[in-house]
């Protein structure tokens, strides 16, 4: 039999701080309707000030763990996507590692944007396929808050808190992870970035004076290329599985912009009852929408055995990815 990795265990968590539509307007001057009706967002969660990525990831991966039945001590690997990292170095996967009690675990950060859960869920299926690894925790956790300048509203008004989790196990038969597709294009950086803090510009007084070390984002430019890039993405994985969009369960997207979820489902002719979205409460939680989104699609009953489920995303990078997974 072929072996595949399988999702045996999701878990997900924001922080108990929720920031409404009216709270934001008075920071960027936007009006509550305004914000909901460009973004389909109501409200967020924003991490509260000793909270880093690490403790949200952390919560994820026990709830996570538990799903499983799978207990720390028993994980080979960590693999954390975040771009909101608690510090440039140890990697955040090393606190968490720590936090979980997983001493037999390596542990690693990986940096790949909104699209950052399937580039760490690719690594992590192909560590259990070769025999690297039998036990591995995947997640993903932002605080982009932190990373936010009021005088860019457009921008400002998306992003809240999260992180989401899942564990994988060897599986075998048609159950799993059947595909990850992964993409970039590095001549579209430039539409959404944080512009300093790195080698290229490094911390200084000016760049902070000037908000650099806030996300920069083209929305406009990068709605469009993100809208072609997701259908083209979704339709080439269904074509190569010889699927079509009525024999997939459950379609989960990364949680951009409810506007921009409309018009992909829409162009895919997907049933928005074939969807499941946190938008409205949480924003846009950048890499860790993904997972958060599936962990409570699998609690709410809309994924069980047997489904076939479709995840895609696009972010920062550019990079895009789609899995299909058989549950």
């Amino acid at each position: 039999m072929t072996l595949r990795s399988r999702i045996v265990g999701t878990g997900g968590y924001v922080p108990l701080r929720v920031v409404s539509n009216t709270e934001l307007a008075r920071l960027t001057g936007m009006s509550p309707s305004a914000i909901y009706r460009r973004t389909g967002i109501k409200e967020r969660r924003w991490a509260g000030p000793d909270e880093a990525t690490s403790h949200l990831t952390q919560r994820a991966a026990l709830a996570a763990l538990e799903a499983a039945g799978v207990p720390p001590h028993a994980l080979d690997v960590i693999i954390l996507s975040t771009t909101s990292p608690d510090t440039p170095m140890p990697a955040s996967a090393c606190h968490v590692q720590r936090l979980l009690g997983a001493k037999q675990a390596f542990a690693f950060d990986l940096a790949a944007s909104c699209s950052g859960f399937l580039y760490a869920l690719s690594v992590g299926d192909h560590m259990i396929r070769l025999g690297q690894a039998s036990r591995v925790l995947v997640a993903a956790a932002e605080v982009k808050s932190r990373f936010l300048n009021y005088k860019e509203p457009s921008t400002a008004i998306l992003f809240g808190d999260g992180a989401g989790a899942a564990v994988l196990a060897p599986g075998d038969g048609r159950h799993g992870v059947l595909s990850v597709s992964l993409r970039s294009d590095g001549s579209h950086a430039e539409l959404i970035q944080i512009r300093a803090g790195g080698s290229r510009m490094p911390p200084s007084e000016k760049t902070v004076a000037e908000g650099l070390h806030a996300i920069h984002m083209r929305g406009p430019s990068l709605f469009r290329v993100a809208v072609r890039r997701l259908e083209m993405a979704v339709t080439e994985t269904l074509r190569e599985h010889g699927v079509a969009v009525p024999d997939v369960r459950c379609f989960i997207f990364h949680q951009a912009n409810g506007r921009l979820l409309e018009r992909v489902r829409e162009r895919l002719g997907i049933e928005s009852s074939r969807t499941f979205s946190l938008i409205e409460r949480y924003g846009n939680t950048s890499s860790s929408s993904l997972p958060l989104t599936l962990d409570a699609a699998v609690r709410a009953g809309k994924i069980r055995a047997g489904d076939l489920v479709c995840l895609a995303t696009i972010g920062g990078g550019l990079t895009w990815a789609t899995a299909l997974i058989r549950w």
